[in-house]
């Protein structure tokens, strides 16, 4: 059932299936001492997960760590399930999305206004985590999981506030969840790599993302881990691309409210999906991308998320 790839001599990628969808979300398994998972996804993604451990022949019993970059649900929503498979691991989260580990109602409520009638067949159940299960990391924490490896966490906003990214001194890689993008694997086949910004709502804030950007810049890492998916070692073109299409994304969302001043966030959020669609489209025809590639189907999903999330950011500043 598993997709599971070998990313080096400790660091697996597991195909969650996240949407249904290959390559769209990964859980990472790092080997070492202490067995340690960062990235849950969703509750339907776990019996991939599960099968993954499998193969590599980890007893979910052994799993002494779970980590989730961020509390949206596409990254932790499985994350209470899992923890019943895994019954000796602590989750590991930042300090700000804790408490909606242990109460997800917020969380729930937030992913349904997104996802609407189809919440409940792309994330159903979200299973709430005992607080004594939470080991909350601050900006700077570490956490050893062998004599050799001791991970480091650091603050990371900009897509959300409760996200955290984290250094993994090994490999020299860091793992991202969405701070810095999403990275489109369908396109990888082609030798293309295009990372976009995740600006879904509703914590959006463009010049902390930057900011979290230059901190992992500053580390100087040989490798990224994106939650949306996958490992890329070009990591100076990911830092190029997300300060070529933030200030994209966020004049698409300028440009919608001084040119229809009247219209609703329904309207404005199509109006800046469309503008940025014709920008990436136009990225894309450069690269003889034809317009039926598979990655325009997940593009024009993230769009209207990312629109979203553009519009609750500019309405916060009015």
């Amino acid at each position: 059932m598993a997709n599971l790839t070998r990313l080096n001599e400790r660091i697996f990628l597991i195909d969650a299936h996240d949407l249904g969808r290959v390559a769209r979300t990964g859980s990472y398994i790092i080997k070492e001492d202490k067995i340690t998972i960062v990235e849950t996804s969703a509750s339907p993604s776990i019996p991939y997960i599960l099968e993954g451990l499998k193969e590599l022949e980890i007893d979910p019993s052994n799993v002494e760590y779970i980590i989730v970059t961020h509390i949206h649900l596409d990254h932790a929503g499985g994350v209470g399930l899992l923890l019943r498979y895994c019954p000796n691991a602590k989750v590991v989260v930042h300090p700000k999305g804790a408490r909606h580990l242990v109460e997800p109602s917020r969380l729930i409520a937030g992913a349904r206004a997104v996802y609407g009638e189809e919440f409940d067949s792309l994330f159903d159940p979200i299973v709430p985590i005992p607080e004594e299960k939470l080991l909350v990391k601050e900006d700077l924490a570490e956490l050893a999981i062998s004599p050799n490896c001791t991970l480091v966490f650091y603050d990371s906003p900009g897509h959300a506030n409760h996200h955290f990214s984290i250094y993994d001194p090994v490999s020299n890689g860091i793992f991202t969840g969405d701070t810095i993008g999403v990275y489109y694997h369908e396109l990888v086949k082609d030798q293309i790599e295009l990372f976009l910004p995740s600006t879904s709502p509703n914590q959006f804030r463009p010049d902390a993302m930057l900011e979290s950007a230059d901190r992992i810049k500053a580390l100087q890492v040989s490798s990224i881990y994106f939650g949306h998916y996958g490992m890329t070692s070009n990591v100076n073109e990911v830092y190029r691309q997300l300060s070529y299409w933030l200030p994209i994304f966020v004049n698409a969302g300028n440009l919608s409210f001084a040119e229809h001043p009247s219209a609703n966030p329904s309207e404005h959020k199509e109006f800046i999906k469309e503008l940025i669609l014709k920008e990436v489209s136009a990225y894309l025809d450069e690269r003889d991308v034809p317009r039926n590639h598979e990655v325009y189907e997940i593009i024009w999903l993230d769009l209207d998320v990312c629109s979203m999330g553009i519009v609750d950011w500019i309405l916060k500043r009015k």
